[in-house]
């Protein structure tokens, strides 16, 4: 069996919309692994992730403490645009289909439709923009790394706390404050991290044995 991996071309890699899975993941196991094997594969795996990360809550009324949002920023960084936004769309089907993916092991339409619908369906969005500018080279160093975590979260606000008002009828502040402000700490730790994890890694793709 033979298993080829592509050698780091940092010129280039932006250039072709390259994302980090291009570069942990074989390309070819044996004689061939198909293309499209390779794609269902790696948004099966994000999916994962973020079912997860969904499982790291801390109940709150009337919006959870999740470490979803760190996995759906990884997850879109490393997969890219269409795998990215595919893995979440997936991930939104299994647990509208009653599989337990949500927070706290919640599953169903009306989680979607629900007070929290809004963050779900941001989530979708952000990792579709985070995967994008993964593909534009924004993840390769921490000052784009960082913005690109930080767009994404801002997207998930945007939709998240709209739909949180609208479904509960509650003020725009006392929205803001429950879907967002009590967040911003928690959240910043999970961008923090998340921004750091692709510049290191891309790194450690790009270092030459002679260099170790």
């Amino acid at each position: 069996m033979t298993i080829a991996i592509p050698r780091l071309d940092r010129s280039t890699a932006a250039e072709r919309g390259i994302t980090l899975a291009d570069f942990l993941v074989p390309i070819t196991v044996g004689e061939r692994t198909p293309t499209r094997v390779r794609h269902v594969a790696l948004i099966v795996a994000g999916t994962l992730i973020v079912a997860l990360t969904a499982q790291i809550v801390i109940p709150t009324v009337p919006v959870p403490f999740t470490g979803q949002t760190l996995g759906v920023l990884a997850v879109g960084a490393a997969l890219g645009f269409r795998r990215g936004a595919t893995a979440l769309l997936l991930y939104l089907a299994l647990g509208a289909a009653g599989l337990a993916v949500f927070a706290e092991g919640s599953s169903g339409v009306a989680q979607i439709l629900g007070a929290t619908g809004g963050y779900l369906v941001g989530f979708v969005v952000a990792a579709a923009i985070v995967g994008r500018l993964a593909e534009l080279g924004w993840d390769r160093h921490i000052g784009g790394s960082l913005a690109a975590m930080a767009i994404g979260t801002a997207v998930i606000y945007a939709i998240g706390v709209p739909w949180l008002k609208v479904t509960l009828g509650i003020p725009w502040e006392t929205a803001v404050a429950e879907g967002m402000t009590k967040f911003l700490i928690w959240d910043a730790a999970k961008l923090i991290l998340a921004a750091g994890i692709f510049p290191a890694a891309w790194w450690l793709m790009g270092r030459r044995p002679e260099d170790r």
